[in-house]
């Protein structure tokens, strides 16, 4: 039987929250996923990060693109050049993202485009606050 390659996508400290389940609930079927979880680098810094990983019982990342610190846009499009070597690399069946961060919009649009599939999990409360960069994503 041939495993399922899904590539899991992270970046901000809201993402954490909302890929742990994923994760602790996809590791108890290693027979029929092979699971790549990847951080983006949407927020570097280590309480943003790291310290989320441990307290959330998330494996540390396979792959880490060190997204560039920028403008909304400098940031989307580095990880829009990143990831699709990512996903190139990987070849997964699905890409999963969460939430509504840059990295979120970046890696679905990258993943769309490059015919793989994607699963979203949890959009947000929708403000209609349009100076939210989330509310645009």
């Amino acid at each position: 039987m041939k495993r399922i390659k899904i590539l899991s996508v992270v970046g901000a400290r809201p993402n954490f929250v909302k890929i742990a389940p994923f994760c602790h609930e996809i590791s108890k079927y290693p027979d029929e996923f092979q699971h790549t979880l990847l951080h983006t680098g949407q927020h570097t810094d280590y309480n943003m990060s790291k310290e989320f990983f441990e307290l959330l019982d998330i494996p540390e990342p396979d792959i880490h693109l060190a997204a560039l610190a920028g403008s909304h846009a400098v940031q989307t499009a580095d990880i829009i050049v990143k990831f699709e070597k990512a996903c190139i690399q990987v070849k997964p069946d699905w890409v999963v993202v969460v939430g509504d961060v840059n990295s979120t919009l970046a890696c679905a649009l990258t993943a769309k485009k490059s015919g793989v599939r994607v699963a979203h999990i949890e959009a947000g409360l929708r403000s209609f606050d349009m100076t939210m960069p989330e509310e645009i994503n």
